[in-house]
């Protein structure tokens, strides 16, 4: 992993050898002073950005590995404390968009694999069609005009003004940064409900087009488990459908469906820069639109890294589950 990670950042930092080094600038820096009028140079020669790339690619991992991902120019504050303040908004309404995913994507795959070639494997088949070939930011406007726009009902953002003013209040303590559990934690079933409310909408465009993902792998495992031979000695044994169905080849169709839905887990916290910008959700996938859009280099390279390293870490995990899940690639 370390090997991999280091991969990573070099791969990420290539692509600003493209760049002149005045464009860098703000991804070396701490502070606005230093991008005063008549101190670029003064910075360039600093920080070594007219050095050869392996020099600078040094100097960069240095600010990394010391906290320094450089300057918000989009924003006007440390990249690093941008970081810090969204990323939990993205892990929360990431969290909340794979529950639904795990728990129907799986069980519409069971259902749809137990009525092979039936009524409902046909309709859940075309479901699954329609979640692959909607694009996010089709379905995502349409849930925004349609909830929104015309009833009403769903308004974007994270919260409403009023549940602002209690959340950033200096007596509401912000344990963990994810607002609903903050919200709970401080008594505010108010500013739960109405931070869930907000929530709605992002999250049924993230879970529709991931459960029909899952959907299709679990159908197809529970397939290839409803055709082994101990499922046919089970039924010889005449047990019903139903234990067979769950209690034997469920069990095995779980495992790469388990596996899959860590990697969606994983996909889904770098794939969120659509979803949240369309919600106006103040998450990193925000945040990484409006760098983008405003050429803040600094924090384009922030979230490259953190997308980077989060989906690094997360294959690593899902690897180690996967092991822990099916005895039979445990090594040793």
């Amino acid at each position: 992993m370390p090997v991999t990670l280091l991969g990573l950042t070099f791969l990420i930092f290539f692509f600003t050898s493209f760049l002149s080094p005045y464009q860098l600038v703000s991804a070396y820096v701490t502070s606005p002073r230093e991008l005063q009028a008549g101190n670029v140079d003064k910075i360039i020669e600093k920080y070594g950005l007219n050095q050869n790339f392996i020099f600078r690619y040094g100097r960069w991992i240095d600010g990394l590995v010391h906290g320094n991902f450089g300057w918000s120019l989009s924003l006007n504050e440390p990249v690093s404390k941008v970081l810090e303040q969204r990323f939990p908004a993205t892990i929360e309404l990431t969290i909340y968009a794979i529950i639904p995913v795990i728990f129907i994507g799986i069980w519409l795959g069971v259902v749809a694999a137990s009525h092979h070639n039936g009524v409902i494997d046909q309709v859940l088949r075309v479901v699954a069609l329609l979640g692959y070939s909607v694009p996010a930011f089709v379905l995502g406007l349409l849930l925004l005009f349609i909830l929104y726009g015309v009833l009403g009902w769903l308004p974007p953002g994270r919260m409403d003004q009023w549940a602002q003013m209690i959340y950033y209040a200096k007596s509401f303590h912000h344990y963990t940064g994810i607002a609903t559990l903050d919200a709970l934690l401080n008594g505010r079933i108010w500013v739960f409900l109405d931070i869930l409310k907000h929530l709605i909408d992002p999250v049924l465009t993230l879970s529709f087009l991931s459960i029909a993902g899952l959907l299709r792998i679990t159908r197809s495992s529970m397939l290839e488990s409803l055709g082994q031979d101990y499922i046919r000695t089970a039924r010889a044994k005449g047990l019903s459908e139903r234990v067979v169905v769950n209690k034997h080849a469920k069990r095995n169709a779980l495992i790469p469906a388990t596996t899959v839905a860590g990697l969606m887990f994983i996909g889904m916290l770098g794939g969120v820069i659509i979803t949240e910008t369309i919600f106006n959700y103040p998450g990193i996938g925000s945040f990484a639109a409006q760098a983008a859009e405003q050429f803040d280099y600094a924090g384009v390279l922030g979230v490259a890294v953190v997308f980077g390293i989060v989906t690094v870490i997360g294959n690593l995990i899902v690897d180690i589950s996967y092991a822990i899940i099916d005895p039979r690639v445990r090594v040793g």
